[in-house]
């Protein structure tokens, strides 16, 4: 998983449902701690997996926390030696409102790599329908690495600010070396201040660990929301364990086999796609401050980020006070997410055009990169990004190459195609390898598996529809549920007929029929 297209994978609520720190975790009474009753069969660790035992023998000792409950699931640090040490994943449970009826745990994944499964599941209300809400117990876990399971940690806060509002497009040889300078201490920071954990954090390790939860939850198969990277976790897991895949659903699909230069190129159009919708809705509520039709405000824009580029505009900030190209480009890409924050974009747009002030565009970034506006960070979701995708697909130190995909790029996508081809330059900079897994792209078909639902969007900026046409394919039992309409991923933030169908997949087990469109 590389690149700054993959940066922009985190599904937007990972940002919109807000987050608090640890906070969520605060307020536990260690002395009504309850263990988790599971089944033997569910204790029994997959064949080949015997020495794992103490790992899926493990009760959950759950305890009340400000939502929900929360509990540690002990996990190896290394797969390969599970005598050696361990490391805790924090878990949190929102329990299902109509106990008499639960059927199980549903386990869920926002994106990232990086974005907090303990935040989103505590928005269970909103992430999924009222029939699952009732009868699932919807269970996320923080991502070894991400924010509460040992954190990985890379660059002081400052630094940080400095690392993603730097320019995203060298123009030379002098600013190629610039960036590539600047990967390069971010990828020794991680290693600096993260310590062995640093080659743990593929995603191979993330789906081992969350099959020792299922375990300890106490169920036989997995059930399983994944969007955005979530789908690549639930593919990854699917392929490890395709026989204990339960009723699962991957939304928005970053299939495992894609390359680098493919994701550049297949997001870089999607976001191309979506900024060209975005410009004709612009146009249409009026005065939009790009131009008057769709070509002129998509040529608007291009020529604001050059403009930025070379000369920042003043914004007011409680550490920064210019916004750059590289923050600038991160504000629109954050708004592309959901057609709901088209007009907050165009009036920060006004202001950066008609008042050169950039404050209100700097907080859509702030929104996505976890930032508050005092320059602290709530969350990790960047540098955890970056250290699980270099880990999973590694990349070349030669910028030569990635000059090579801006130009490719740019012949689809004038507009994001260069800003998309430069990021994974800091994976090419990696200084480990993944311990477990990772390290190319792979197809995966889990044959064995139970029907898997993959569901996607057609104007969908971060992981275009075509993906989940390709995932489907390769996928040997799955069924594709297409929405035809705007935004990244589909199920409870689209429409009925979505809803509708991935609802009642959940609950009764009926899969939507393979090509259905909402």
């Amino acid at each position: 998983m590389t690149s700054r297209a993959r940066v922009l994978l985190a599904a937007a609520m990972v940002s919109t449902v807000g987050l608090s720190g640890c906070s969520v975790l605060d307020g536990g009474d260690s002395s009504s701690s309850t263990p988790t009753t599971v089944s033997s069969a569910a204790r029994k660790p997959p064949a080949g997996s015997e020495a794992l035992a103490s790992y899926y023998g493990q009760s959950l000792a759950w305890e009340k926390c400000q939502i929900g409950e929360c509990a540690g699931l002990k996990v190896p640090l290394d797969y390969a030696k599970p005598a050696g040490a361990s490391i805790t994943i924090q878990v949190l449970r929102m329990r299902a409102t109509k106990p008499k009826q639960r059927i199980g745990s549903l386990v869920v994944n926002p994106g990232g790599p990086g974005g907090s499964g303990i935040d989103y599941a505590r928005a269970a209300d909103f992430i999924v329908g009222k029939p699952v809400r009732q009868r699932f117990d919807i269970v996320g876990f923080d991502p070894r690495g991400v924010q509460r399971s040992e954190p990985v940690d890379c660059l002081p806060d400052r630094e940080m600010d400095a690392f993603l509002g730097q320019d995203p497009t060298p123009d030379d040889t002098a600013e190629e070396q610039a960036l590539a300078a600047s990967g390069k201490a971010f990828a020794q920071g991680c290693l600096q201040r993260t310590g062995a954990l640093t080659s743990h954090l593929s995603t191979v390790d993330a789906a081992r660990d969350m099959d020792v939860l299922r375990s300890a939850l106490g169920d036989e198969k997995l059930n399983y929301l994944g969007k955005s990277y979530g789908t690549y976790l639930g593919a990854t897991y699917a392929d490890l364990f395709p026989e204990l895949v339960g009723r699962f659903v991957l939304d928005g699909v970053l299939p495992p086999d894609l390359t680098s230069a493919e994701v550049s190129k297949g997001q870089a159009e999607g976001f191309e796609r979506a900024t060209r919708a975005y410009a004709a809705d612009c146009v249409d509520q009026g005065d939009c401050p790009l131009g008057g039709s769709v070509d002129e405000v998509m040529s608007g824009m291009r020529a604001l980020l050059e403009r930025l580029d070379q000369q920042p505009v003043p914004m007011k900030d409680g550490k920064l006070n210019q916004l750059t190209e590289g923050w600038a480009a991160t504000g629109i890409a954050q708004a592309m997410y959901d057609q709901g924050s088209w007009g907050t974009l165009t009036d920060a747009l006004t202001a950066v055009v008609r008042k050169n002030d950039g404050t209100e565009l700097m907080k859509i970034a702030d929104q996505y990169a976890q930032r508050n506006q005092n320059g602290t960070y709530a969350g990790n979701l960047l540098e955890a990004f970056y250290a699980i995708s270099c880990l999973d697909n590694p990349d070349s130190p030669d910028p030569a190459v990635y000059e090579q995909r801006a130009r490719d790029n740019a012949t689809v996508a004038p507009t994001w195609g260069p800003f998309l081809a430069w990021g994974s330059l800091v994976c090419g900079q990696w200084p480990v390898k993944a311990a477990e897994g990772g390290g190319a792209p792979h197809t995966i078909s889990a044959e064995g598996s139970g029907p898997i639902v993959v569901v996607g969007t057609t104007r969908d900026p971060a992981t275009p529809y075509e993906w989940s046409v390709r995932l489907r394919k390769e996928l040997s039992n799955a069924s594709l549920l297409t929405f035809d309409g705007d935004g990244h991923t589909a199920y409870a933030r689209s429409n009925s007929c979505i809803d509708n169908a991935i609802n009642d997949y959940y609950t009764g087990g009926k899969v939507p029929q393979d090509g259905k469109k909402c």
